[in-house]
């Protein structure tokens, strides 16, 4: 998967999405049912140097490829919806199959 530049989006892509999720659905029930802010504060930063290492892959794939600007910004508007980047790697794949045909 990380052989080519659409591997290195997917992975990114990956990461972003489970860090996001972690983020809502474990660090904000634990703040605001557990009185445990620290979570969000911890996993936020994580989540935060993740997403910006995302949208440069982004910009980096982007300038690479030479692709559709629809593609990238679909892939940062994934980013703010839960599970939103594991349906874009889907989609991703299949385009990634194309280009090593």
């Amino acid at each position: 998967m990380m052989k080519n530049t659409l591997g290195q989006l997917r992975i990114a892509g990956i990461l972003d999405g489970i860090s996001l999720v972690v983020l809502l659905f474990i660090a904000m029930p634990l703040k605001y049912w557990m009185d445990i802010p620290m979570a969000v504060t911890i996993v936020g930063s994580v989540h935060g140097f993740i997403f910006v290492s995302y949208v440069l892959v982004i910009l980096y794939v982007q300038i690479r490829l030479k692709w559709n600007i629809i593609w990238s910004l679909l892939a940062l508007a994934v980013a703010f919806i839960p599970f939103g980047n594991f349906i874009y790697d889907w989609q991703l794949k299949k385009m990634e199959t194309r280009f090593q045909n």
